[in-house]
Order: C-alpha cells, then structure tokens, then sequence
C-alpha cells in the first residue's frame, strides 16, 4: 500500500469514519454527477492517492456565511475529512495567521503556485470609491482579485455575493458591488456555486470532480454545474403533485399548509429557481425549507434580492403557461383538468360496459351471405 492511500485511511479512522462511510460518499458523488456505478471506485481512488490541490480563500463584501456551511456540522463526515485534507493556506477567518504573515502566505502561493492553485472567492466586489469600500491590507477587493484569481488555475465562486453582487449588489448598490465574472472579466475556469449560503456538499462535489477528471463538471449559462443547477426547485419538489392537482397554501397555518400543499401562492419562487435543495437538503440532509413549510426565496438566482421580491407574494406569471398567467386561474384550471379526466376516464369506462353489453344481449345478425353454387340455383 503507497503512503498517501495509508494515510488518507488512518485520517479517516482518526475521525471514525469507516472505510463503508467513504465507499459510500464517493458512491453519493457518483450518483450526483449522473455517473455509472463504476465510476465509485475511480473517485475513490482519486480521492485517497492524488495529491490535494492548494486553495486560497478570499472573503470580501460577504456576512461569512458561506465559511459557516463550509465549516458546520453535527458530525465528522467523509465529506469534511476531504475538506481539511485541502491545503487551505490562505482564509482571513479561520487562519492562524494575521497581519503581514497571513499576507506573505497569500503572496507566497500566488508566486510560488502559479496556475496551479484554487482561488476560492467569498462576497462581492465593490467598485465605488476607487474600490476603498472593501480593502485588505493596504489593497482593495478588486486589485487582490485581479492578481489572486488572475494567476489561479480556477476560480469558485461560493455564495450568491461572489457569483452575482447578492445583497451588496440590491439597488441601489451604493457601494457599486459587483459579481466576480463581472469585476473580473475573462478569468479561466470560473465555476459559480450560487446561494446564500453555498451548500457545503456542492462545493466539496466540485472538488472531488476536479481530483476525479481533472477537469471541472459541465456548466450552465450561468458557470454553475449542471449535476447541481440543471434543474429547477419546482422540478424536484417534494410538493409539485399537489402543484399539479390545484392545491395550495392560501395562508399561514391553514389545513393546506399542515397537509404539506404548494407554496406558490406564499410566494414560493421554486419554479425560476435552479439548484438541487431538495436532493441534498441541508444540515446533513436533514431538511430544507419548502419541507420546513417556508417557500424558497430563489437565493440561488442573479439579482434575487430585487427581482424576487417581495418574498411572501407569488410570481406574477410562470414559466410554462406564458407571461402573465394568474396563478389563482392556474390552480383554478388545475382543479377542473383533474376533475375532467376523472369524469373523462369514468365515462370512458362507462361506455365500454355499455358496448360490451350491448354485444352480449344483441339479436342476431343476418345470415351470412353465401355462395349462389352452394344453394345450387344459378345455372
């Protein structure tokens, strides 16, 4: 057995993960990337014998939300073990360092590491001011960002802030905040992980794909992975059939609510919203909020904060049934399709018991038409 594979397995005995918990993460991440059951063991092995990547973690215009899910959990899991396995040697909050050593350790990868490490980007980017409203030792968001992620082998973007502007970029944007991608265009291998906060899972997806392929998963329009923004919230909502039937939430607490109905009348934005919440829930999968009866608020999405709200009203038209639609006429019409396939399948039914028994109590038919030859009668 090669050192880095023991080592990795000591690692994962040291923090009593079992060798059928690991199996079974790297099973989970297959499954995620819609990849084969053989493609397990590759991932495993990946993950136990490829050298770690270096990572640096910039936090600008951001509430460190994105660290808190990075870094909270009820339990040691595979996933975390991976996590720490990272050489992580450069984030303003978790870091030993401070001052002039943590800046020369940042200096250090980007010289040293060129091209070859991860920049990891938490918050936005402001532009006013000349950039002062966010600065770290003597230099602005945009000019560390412009030298940090322009010399990385990739960019991730964790959290809405850095993907998009998020909070800091709602109008009016007095601090002129801005999106990586849009305050530092033409970056190499940008990868979003929209959300407020990214989901942990997504994120160490991102880089078991990278340790796997060597390459980053396939993108969407937006630079976010399509194994976690292919599809929308509505897609995959444990609710949606009762989306289908008509049957929704009027108001808080009412019997639609404890039955576990639509919340798109609450406001839900599940329908324009892309990320897959409801396959990896969060804190452990325990839950996530459309389960907890809290509609989704669409945080994965650019411009979120001014565009999806308020965030207790519905959407005035849905994707689907054309702009404008009224969603009390959607469930309204919803109500009556279903209604008038049961009464269509009923009828449907109804009239085959009557042609069958009309068929059994039928008089017989004429008799059959015969040959002139065999009554004998032409000549």
């Amino acid at each position: 057995m090669d050192q880095p594979r023991s080592d990795f397995r000591r690692e994962l005995e040291a923090r009593g993960v079992s060798r059928r918990e690991f199996m079974g993460f790297c099973s989970a991440m297959a499954v995620m990337f819609g990849l084969p059951k053989g493609a397990t063991a590759m991932i495993a092995d990946a993950i136990e014998n490829k050298e770690k990547p270096t990572l640096v973690w910039l936090n600008f215009q951001d509430c460190a939300g994105n660290t808190e899910s990075f870094l909270r959990a009820s339990k040691p899991t595979a996933a975390e073990v991976i996590l720490d396995l990272i050489s992580i040697d450069y984030h303003e909050v978790i870091m030993a360092a401070a001052g002039h050593q943590a800046e020369a350790n940042l200096h250090a990868v980007v010289e040293n590491k060129k091209g070859a490490y991860l920049a990891v980007v938490e918050g936005s980017i402001p532009t006013g001011a000349n950039g002062a409203y966010c600065t770290v030792g003597g230099k602005s968001a945009m000019q560390i960002a412009n030298e940090v992620c322009g010399n990385a082998l990739a960019t991730v973007c964790v959290g809405t802030c850095a993907s998009f502007g998020g909070i800091p970029a709602a109008s009016p944007n007095p601090t002129g905040a801005l999106g990586v991608s849009d305050a530092v265009p033409g970056l190499k291998n940008l990868i979003n992980l929209s959300a407020c906060p990214v989901n942990a899972q997504n994120l160490t997806a991102t880089l078991v794909y990278f340790l796997t392929y060597n390459r980053f998963p396939a993108l969407d329009k937006l630079n976010r992975p399509l194994f976690a923004y292919g599809k929308s919230i509505h897609d995959n909502c444990e609710r949606r059939a009762h989306y289908d039937s008509g049957q929704y939430v009027e108001q808080w607490g009412d019997e639609a609510h404890r039955d576990g109905h639509c919340l798109y009348k609450m406001g839900c934005k599940g329908p324009v919203s892309f990320q897959n919440c409801p396959n990896v829930g969060w804190n452990d999968n325990t839950s996530w909020p459309i389960a907890c009866g809290h509609g989704c608020i669409g945080c994965a999405e650019p411009d979120f904060w001014d565009k999806m709200t308020p965030f207790y009203s519905h959407l005035p038209g849905f994707p689907g049934f054309g702009q404008g639609s009224n969603i009390d006429k959607i469930g309204f019409w919803a109500t009556i399709g279903v209604t008038t396939a049961f009464a269509g399948h009923t009828l449907v039914h109804l009239g085959k018991k009557l042609v069958k028994s009309g068929a059994d109590h039928a008089p017989d038919g004429p008799p059959a038409a015969t040959d002139a030859s065999d009554q004998g009668g032409a000549e």
